[in-house]
């Protein structure tokens, strides 16, 4: 877990072509075109497939990698081999790599420019919003990835290994594809829209309380941060996300908004540099989440089965 989160810190994310959610969002792609169909009870049963099957094909390989590399090359491969893998199933640094030119184009004036890279985190149009908004939009796609790009997939890999946070990143990367009510997905992505929902279900709990106690480190509005999280958590149509977005917020001393879906927060300038702010939050938090969470249940599963 050290190594994939200096393996993200200094490199990032790899191009496209070598990346496996990129992958994951191809055959996704691909075989969702197939699996429509008429009937929605019948749709329905696909999305299932679909959700079970990219599963399979993502978590099943990286198991026998690593299996095969323990037994057969011995503990140091073993390490490299899944930290390697593991980097491949969250994304910290990249938070900064898109989200810091719209702080940078803000603070030169130029609104049309932080418009142009916010179409890479959030999927609302960019094309009517004023710079509060555009803030906002960037502070709360740090806040939600928090969870669903970081402490999930750590989480998972801490109960299940390296399959195990595979697998979360196909239903994860499932759910920001067909994970919606519209006509074309409601039926084939329901099952892995309430699958993600109840994956995050801890985890999102678990960030948010420790994304109020970064904040009481970083010397934010911690109390606020909590009081916040706890008043405003549901506000959201998500059961989730509302807990890491809320105390960003509150953190911030802001208000984090989707006009005409959801507030979070109490009135509050919303200027650039919370921005850099939000990612400071995110780093400490997940952190604290792999000291306060993750390392824990190593140890737990180390007595259990006898390793220590």
């Amino acid at each position: 877990m050290a190594l994939a989160l200096v393996l993200d810190s200094v490199f990032g994310e790899p191009p496209d072509r070598f990346h496996p959610t990129v992958w994951m969002g191809n055959v996704i792609a691909f075989l969702k075109r197939r699996m429509k169909n008429e009937n929605p009870v019948v749709e329905k049963m696909n999305g299932v497939l679909l959700c079970v099957g990219v599963g399979a094909l993502f978590a099943l390989p990286s198991f026998l990698i690593v299996y095969f590399t323990r037994f057969f090359l011995g503990p140091i491969p073993y390490i490299i081999v899944s930290a390697v893998l593991l980097k491949f199933t969250f994304a910290l640094k990249c938070m900064g790599h898109y989200t810091m030119p719209i702080a940078k184009a803000l603070e030169q004036g130029d609104l049309e420019g932080a418009k142009r890279w916010l179409h890479f985190i959030v999927r609302r149009d960019p094309a009517t919003l004023d710079q509060r908004l555009v803030v906002s939009a960037a502070v709360e796609s740090i806040a939600e990835s928090t969870t669903d790009g970081v402490t999930s997939p750590l989480f998972f890999f801490a109960l299940f290994g390296v399959p195990g946070a595979f697998a979360f990143r196909v239903v994860n990367t499932l759910d920001s594809m067909v994970g919606y009510r519209d006509a074309a997905n409601v039926n084939i992505g329901w099952f892995s829209a309430k699958l993600d929902t109840v994956l995050n279900y801890v985890p999102a709990r678990l960030t948010g309380a420790l994304m109020v106690l970064a904040s009481m480190l970083l010397g934010e509005h911690w109390r606020n941060s909590w009081r916040i999280m706890v008043r405003d958590r549901r506000n959201m149509v998500s059961l989730n996300a509302g807990w890491t977005i809320g105390a960003m917020a509150g953190a911030l001393g802001t208000q984090l908004e989707k006009p005409g879906v959801y507030t979070l927060g109490d009135e509050g300038k919303l200027k650039p540099a919370h921005i850099r702010k939000a990612l400071r939050i995110m780093i400490l938090t997940v952190i604290l989440f792999s000291i306060t969470v993750v390392m824990p249940i190593f140890l737990f599963e180390a007595l259990l089965f006898g390793v220590m």
